[in-house]
């Protein structure tokens, strides 16, 4: 299995590097385009029958049915496989390791978001017409499922402020509370890119860095980030009580209505500053990625 390992990233890889978004215009709501590239395939059974034009015809077979399958759902649109601007893009590979075993591996990448929504591994017994088609069956399903996930929701994470309520407060940020806070907006970021619902979208350090504490601005942070081109904003803040306590909070706006949409407070916490990231990390899962989850569970 160790080629068919490093095949596979690399190939994503490849995609991922060279994917352009596709452009979203007044055609948003029509068949996304999906792009289902040829698989590869690779035999380290060490059979000694050269089965290579079986293979490939069964391979041939298996990509033409699984086009079939996907574009039989109206909710998307096949594209030629290389074709830049599709929506979607399926990749993967088939690997066959002895006479009676083959593992296939398919990843869904959302090409806007730059992003692989699906990547699994697969089991399937047999080297004939049948297996081959059962293989196809399950995927094609497995696909299908992927491509119906939520598209992510781009969110403009603001950098994190302080709000120094201690007596030694001088009105300016020293140099090592803006390396904690920076620490703490790094790590909100990374927490909410890698649960799969939030795609960060680059803030920069043009009008938001001019604006002063966005804490204070009424909501302005959701006007920001709808110039940015995102879905929703997200500001957050450090009180520090005292040298060893401090409190979080964040707050989260849709970008086009301004409307709070969620928030959360971590009340009390001990800590000096090293300790800022951990706690708001733990906010913002609990808080934010945790209970939306619950949310949509319920809702099923």
């Amino acid at each position: 299995m160790h080629l068919f390992r490093l095949i596979l990233p690399a190939l994503l890889l490849a995609v991922l590097v060279g994917v352009r978004p596709a452009d979203a215009g007044p055609e948003a709501a029509a068949p996304a385009g999906v792009s289902i590239e040829d698989f590869q395939y690779l035999d380290t059974s060490g059979e000694p029958v050269d089965q290579t034009a079986a293979h490939e015809k069964r391979l041939a077979a298996f990509m033409a049915a699984l086009r079939r399958d996907v574009g039989a759902d109206r909710r998307y649109q096949l594209t030629p496989a290389g074709q830049a601007d599709a929506k979607f893009k399926v990749v993967g590979g088939v690997q066959k390791t002895s006479t009676l075993v083959q593992w296939a591996r398919v990843a869904v990448i959302d090409t806007g978001a730059r992003k692989v929504l699906f990547e699994k591994l697969y089991t399937f017994r047999g080297d004939n017409d049948e297996a081959w088609d059962r293989a196809e069956a399950f995927l094609a399903r497995e696909v299908i499922a992927a491509l119906a996930q939520p598209a992510p929701v781009a969110l403009a994470v603001f950098d994190f402020e302080l709000e120094d309520m201690t007596a030694a407060s001088g009105g300016t940020l020293a140099a090592s509370d803006a390396s904690y806070l920076a620490e703490v907006t790094g790590g909100v970021r990374d927490v909410l890119g890698q649960s799969g619902r939030y795609r960060i979208v680059d803030v920069g350090s043009g009008e938001a860095a001019k604006a002063g504490a966005l804490r204070d601005c009424g909501g302005c942070e959701a006007a920001m980030a709808q110039k940015l081109g995102a879905d929703q904003s997200l500001i957050g803040v450090v009180r520090r009580v005292s040298r060893t306590e401090y409190t979080l909070g964040f707050q989260v706006r849709d970008a086009g209505t301004g409307a709070v949409l969620a928030r959360g407070d971590s009340g009390l916490r001990l800590g000096a500053d090293y300790s800022w990231k951990r706690g708001a990390v733990r906010l913002v899962s609990d808080r934010l990625i945790e209970s939306q989850q619950a949310a949509d569970a319920a809702k099923k």
